[in-house]
Parts: structure tokens; sequence; C-alpha cells
């Protein structure tokens, strides 16, 4: 988790934001597609992939990771990103991180997801 301290200075809340999503909770990570070669598609950013986890027998792996580019703000996000609890109340299912950032960090996740198309 990243303090809000050491947060980048900047008055453009939009480059906190984009650098919560990009480089602390590296939602990109699962949530954009790729290449053959294994190379984010940057024009298809936060828009749902398919995940690249290899499965355990012993684990119910999550298969996809859904699109959240023009997320719709919902408690449960937030929730998500701050106790790693998913929407239906149980820790979300293996590759999922489970998130602990501050509330302010998860609202401004949750803000930057919002404002995307």
């Amino acid at each position: 988790m990243l303090h809000e301290a050491s947060h980048p200075e900047s008055g453009d809340s939009i480059i906190l934001e984009k650098y919560l999503v990009d480089h602390v909770a590296m939602c990109g990570e699962c949530h954009t597609p790729r290449n053959d070669k294994g190379e984010i598609l940057p024009t298809q950013y936060l828009k749902g992939a398919q995940s690249r986890s290899t499965r355990r027998p012993q684990y119910k792996w999550a298969i996809k990771a859904p699109g959240i580019a023009g997320l719709i703000y919902q408690p449960t996000s937030v929730r998500l990103l701050t106790e790693g609890i998913a929407a239906d109340g149980r820790m979300p299912d293996p590759s999922i991180p489970r998130y602990r950032l501050t509330r302010s960090d998860a609202e401004a996740v949750v803000s930057y997801l919002k404002s995307l198309k």
C-alpha cells in the first residue's frame, strides 16, 4: 500500500488517480488484454481480459478480469479496494489481489475508472 504522504506532488487529481490505478493497484496488468507476445494493448486499456493466471485445482481461479473502464461508482468497489472483500461479501477468487488501500486512495481509483470511456 502506498501511503498518502508519498504520492506524487500535483495539484491535478487526475494524475494521482491514474498513478494509483497504473502503479499501485496495477489494474491494467489483469484488466487490459494482451497481444500474442504478451504485450498490453493500449487501445483496450482496462476493457477486460482473459486471466493469464496458472490454474491450480485447489483454487477457483478467476477466468476473466472484467472491463473496469467507465466503472459505475458503488460502495462495494471502495470496499474491495480497502478491505479486500468482493461485492457478495467474500474474498475475491485468486488471482485477484486482496487490496488494502486507504479510503481516499480507493475513492481516487474508483473516480479515475469512472472517468474512462
